[in-house]
């Protein structure tokens, strides 16, 4: 049920309204607001504005999200993505608030992992992401190994408890590092989050980005990495997938993917117990912070591990 500003309930409306109130345009047209499902990090909003041709799509920042979100970062990866046509259209960036204000994509749906089960609908999304990756870099740095250090701080300050076995597992991911500094970085600006929901799809199978909150420099391999985990992808898919992302496919390319799958879902799995710790968002971050250590675990498990680090 859509609200209208003055009627907020909870804290959550009430931030929605002080959002609304920063925006002069708005401030003497006819205002309504409800939510919109979706979001672990954010909660999100549709706000339509009585005489603009489309509803907006606003997003207010989840709590504790300030310890690995960059909002100046996100809204400038915001404006990459919408300048290579996969992206939403920014309306507005509420810096203070942290708040970024985009076009409702009408006609759009998120997408699920079902959708890249068709060879069409991944390699679109392959396009769109090799578009945003192939952008002039971002202001920020933050590899996927100064992610990992970031989180194990955090865990640490915060006194929560990790996995029986984090020591092993740390020690693998610093074998990693290791092995994928030694070979040398290809920093691009990623997504750093591309869960399925993170690509919304129209009837004609176009692919649009959204959600670029995690957004920083990182190794090229990582943003693929971290998709073609998220979406289960055999290795042989994989193997066509970096074919055409790369324009060619090689063992060290293979192995440095497998590697970053590994280390993806060790940050996954770090950001959830400090998400469990801190986050007002309704969602089991315990349960799946404990799913993101097992396919940790599934990868060291591997009989290729060792392989990969000395093919990269």
């Amino acid at each position: 049920m859509s609200k209208r500003p003055g009627e907020a309930e909870s804290w959550q409306e009430q931030r929605v309204e002080k959002a609304v109130a920063a925006v002069p345009e708005w401030q003497t047209c006819d205002v309504r607001y409800r939510p919109v499902s979706g979001g672990i990090s954010n909660a999100n909003w549709r706000v339509d504005v009585e005489g603009a041709p489309g509803a907006y799509f606003v997003k207010i920042p989840g709590e504790g999200t300030e310890r690995f979100i960059n909002r100046d970062t996100a809204h400038e990866a915001s404006l990459k993505a919408a300048e290579t046509g996969y992206g939403a259209q920014v309306v507005a960036y509420l810096r203070e608030q942290g708040v970024e204000i985009f076009e409702f994509m009408e006609g759009w749906r998120t997408s699920s992992n079902q959708d890249f089960q068709q060879r069409d609908v991944r390699h679109k999304a392959l396009h769109a992401l090799k578009s945003f990756n192939d952008q002039p870099l971002l202001a920020e740095c933050k590899t996927v190994f100064d992610m990992l250090d970031e989180h194990i701080g955090q865990v640490n300050s915060l006194g929560a408890a990790f996995s029986p076995d984090a020591a092993w597992l740390h020690k693998q991911s610093r074998r990693a590092q290791a092995a994928i500094l030694a070979a040398g970085l290809d920093k691009v600006p990623c997504m750093n989050d591309t869960l399925a929901g993170n690509f919304m799809l129209n009837d004609r199978g176009d692919i649009r980005l959204v959600d670029f909150e995690y957004a920083s420099n990182n190794d090229r391999c990582y943003e693929l990495a971290l998709w073609f985990g998220e979406m289960f992808f055999s290795p042989e898919t994989e193997r066509e997938l970096l074919e055409d992302y790369f324009g060619k496919l090689d063992n060290a390319c293979y192995a440095r993917v497998q590697m970053h799958k590994f280390l993806a879902d060790m940050k996954w799995s770090t950001w959830a117990i400090i998400q469990h710790q801190v986050a007002d968002i309704d969602f089991d971050f315990s349960k799946y912070g404990a799913w993101k250590t097992l396919r940790a675990r599934s990868v060291l498990n591997h009989p290729d591990w060792e392989n990969w680090l000395r093919a990269v």
